[in-house]
């Protein structure tokens, strides 16, 4: 029985925040890849690749903070550890979404250091509530 309260708020609202900051970023990235492909001579074979990124990032952004909530509240370092690794890997496909997608316009910037910013906030807030959980 824990006598103290151990999952951090701070976390909580971070997560909040970074889900609705997600959908933004979503939406903003896939109207700029659509743009993109019809302003600029975007190589069909490129184009693919580009939008699988993004939708990979989708698909893993809802157990990503699905499970970063539920190992918050309950105080348990699994799912949490297992919401640290999807964050990580959301990392690596938002740094490519920054530096190696077809054409990175400067609000492709903007978005992804906003994103790679809260990311990283968030995951020194997990490996915090991890130790706290497990201490």
């Amino acid at each position: 029985n824990k006598s103290s309260q151990l999952s951090s708020l701070p976390l909580q609202i971070l997560l909040y925040v970074n889900g609705i900051y997600y959908i933004f970023y979503f939406l903003a990235t896939l109207a700029m890849i659509i743009y993109k492909s019809q302003v600029f001579s975007y190589p069909d074979d490129l184009l693919a690749p580009d939008l699988a990124v993004l939708f990979l990032m989708g698909i893993l952004e809802v157990p990503r903070l699905y499970l970063g909530f539920k190992g918050n509240l309950t105080e348990a370092e699994a799912p949490l550890g297992l919401s640290l690794g999807l964050t990580v890997g959301s990392m690596v496909l938002c740094v490519y979404l920054l530096l190696w997608q077809t054409y990175v316009l400067w609000a492709d910037v903007l978005l992804s250091a906003v994103l790679l910013s809260t990311y990283g906030l968030e995951s020194g807030l997990k490996v915090t509530a991890i130790a706290a959980f497990v201490s």
